[in-house]
């Protein structure tokens, strides 16, 4: 009964119209963040999928709440044109829902600002862009509290928007190569599948919202995807 009632959650969803709802929004395993806009009915739809409550607000004055912002149950870290009432209404957030997260900017002076773009981690490991800044590194262990490796998936260095990373699995750009998924592997120690979203879609990250609970993903989305995402991340 409880996987039938499972499959009765709404899963696929477009925002502004478009499917690439990774590009939008963001969550972790208590937090869903959305942009400011986003109507009642669908953040309630959202947060029933993964589980979470969900924050609607802004980022950097844009809708790009995914690209510009990366968590887990640890902490947030947000592009650094993130303005301060928008950090302050995340830890406000924080705060009434008895979270203990920490915020974080980015360096000003890093030129790589789409955090949800260039880090993909869970709760123990992130594996970021290789070219990310020894001090943009540190900033991801403290805030993140997790151990940090540089690498490429399906030879892309914006590995946030080629895979995404669970507590429980991890599904990955379909082009990722046998060392990359071998890598991947050795530093998450989880298992890993190769998948798409959006029918064909190899950048999981832009598509895909996922934590050990719950998973949204983008209305293009066919059955055989969803069959492979739900193998991969342990649904």
């Amino acid at each position: 009964m409880k996987r039938r009632r499972d499959r009765e959650i709404k899963r696929a969803f477009t925002i502004d119209g478009s499917a690439y709802i990774g590009v939008f929004a963001t969550c972790t395993e208590s937090v869903l963040l959305l942009p400011s806009h986003i109507s009642e009915r669908l953040t309630a739809e959202m947060e029933r999928a993964l589980k979470v409550k969900a924050l609607r607000t802004s980022i950097a004055e844009t809708s790009l709440v995914g690209c510009l912002s990366v968590g887990n149950s640890n902490g947030f870290i947000f592009s650094s044109y993130t303005l301060d009432s928008e950090l302050r209404r995340v830890e406000e957030f924080a705060r009434k829902e008895g979270l203990k997260e920490k915020i974080n900017r980015l360096p000003a002076r890093d030129r790589m600002n789409a955090v949800g773009n260039i880090i993909l981690a869970n709760d123990t490991v992130a594996l970021v862009h290789p070219q990310l800044s020894a001090k943009t590194v540190d900033v991801i262990k403290e805030t993140l509290e997790v151990k940090v490796y540089k690498g490429t998936i399906g030879g892309l260095k914006t590995v946030g928007m080629a895979a995404v990373a669970t507590n429980k699995g991890i599904l990955a750009h379909n082009n990722a190569t046998k060392e990359e998924l071998e890598f991947l592997e050795e530093i998450f120690e989880l298992p890993v599948e190769i998948g798409s979203i959006n029918f064909g879609v190899p950048l999981i990250g832009a598509g895909l919202l996922a934590n050990t609970e719950g998973y949204a993903v983008g209305a293009e989305t066919t059955g055989a995807e969803l069959g492979r995402i739900e193998d991969a991340l342990g649904f």
